[in-house]
């Protein structure tokens, strides 16, 4: 226990100078993103949206911290738990696609790949059935399922609205709607996969997953690491690739309006 808490303070130190290399870090942020107008409509507003995030994550995980404890071992608080981060989730991505109440729609896109995984993991016995083990993972996965169900959702419906006469044209041709729909939608969502592509060809040569550096500082060996690591980077393909081809298909078949910005 404390050589992990050595290697960890070694890393990053918790004190007075971190709390303010945070807070200039987020003003560069903040300020790049104003000064650069980084919004879809060209104003100050992600500057806004960049400073409430970097709020909102340390407060977030200041409460995290302290209940983490407590919710790993009581059973009911975990299940409670790993469904409050599922409903956040869905309501994060819902909302960046849609302003009205059929946000609920984008909770299948992460459920469905993430729970049956998971459960899958359990039941055979790769993951233990402990608070400890079980939210990293599902932590990680409901992310991944997050960022690729945003990311194929705009992205499909950017193509739909730019290209409506296409749809029409496939429409005029006899395609179905879902059909001339998915023909215009696919290709552009299909991008959504590209960060994780990226992510798993160059691990260990560009960068160096959480995963690992955690497993490391927790006394791990390298090879144990690099194993669990391989794990968390194909679980997130299988999850992020189901995650996508449920959103395209929610896109362009009668499900396709709830995610339309009304």
């Amino acid at each position: 226990m404390h050589v992990r808490t050595q290697a960890a303070a070694t890393l990053l130190p918790v004190n007075g100078t971190l709390a303010a290399v945070l807070v200039v870090l987020l003003v560069i942020a903040a300020a790049v993103a104003a000064v650069y107008r980084l919004s879809p409509d060209g104003s100050r507003r992600r500057a806004r949206d960049v400073a409430v995030a970097g709020v909102r994550a340390t407060v977030q995980l200041a409460v995290v911290s302290l209940l983490i404890g407590w919710v790993v071992r009581h059973g009911a608080a975990l299940l409670a738990f790993l469904l409050l981060m599922l409903t956040v989730a869905a309501r994060t991505a819902g909302r960046r696609l849609t302003s009205n109440r059929t946000w609920i729609w984008a909770a299948l896109p992460i459920a469905a790949p993430v729970t049956p995984l998971v459960a899958s993991l359990i039941a055979c016995g790769l993951l233990p059935l402990r608070g400890i083990a079980v939210i990293p993972v599902a932590g990680i996965l409901i992310g991944g399922a997050l960022t690729a169900t945003v990311l194929a959702g705009r992205r499909a419906l950017d193509e739909l609205t730019t290209r409506k006469g296409e749809v029409e044209a496939c429409l005029a041709l006899g395609l179905l709607p879902h059909e001339a729909r998915l023909e215009i939608a696919r290709p552009a969502a299909s991008d959504a996969l590209l960060p994780g592509l990226d992510q798993t060809r160059t691990v260990g040569l560009v960068t160096l997953p959480g995963a690992f550096v955690g497993m490391l500082l927790g006394g791990a060996s390298p090879v144990t690491a690099g194993a669990v690591q391989l794990f968390v980077l194909v679980a997130l393909l299988a999850v992020q690739t189901i995650s996508v081809a449920t959103t395209v298909e929610l896109v362009a078949r009668g499900a396709a309006q709830p995610f339309m910005t009304s």
